[in-house]
């Protein structure tokens, strides 16, 4: 049973709702020697899966990565690829500025 809505695991919602809910940014960052990261912020970590939604992003950009302070953090420019596959994730389309 889920402790939120009083569903069973099987027909909980309340990740789905969240995900309706965030205000996500995604930014590019330039660390040392000119390496670039792609970070993604305004993810709430306790209503989303912050590790689960890390791991199907780099597996989906076949790069590295890694989750701090309630960041996604990806190595490499993924700036022109990351909305499209949060929409498809089911994120809300206008809530996503990149």
């Amino acid at each position: 049973m889920c402790i939120v809505c009083g569903l069973p695991k099987e027909l909980c919602i309340c990740e789905e709702v969240a995900k309706e809910q965030q205000w996500i940014t995604v930014k590019v960052r330039r660390r040392r020697y000119g390496k670039e990261v792609t970070v993604i912020d305004g993810m709430d970590p306790h209503d989303i899966d912050l590790h689960e939604l890390s791991t199907f992003l780099k597996s989906r950009f076949a790069c590295g990565g890694t989750v701090k302070n309630e960041t996604i953090e990806l190595q490499g420019n993924h700036k022109d690829r990351i909305k499209g596959i949060l929409i498809e994730r089911g994120f809300s389309d206008s809530q996503i500025k990149i």
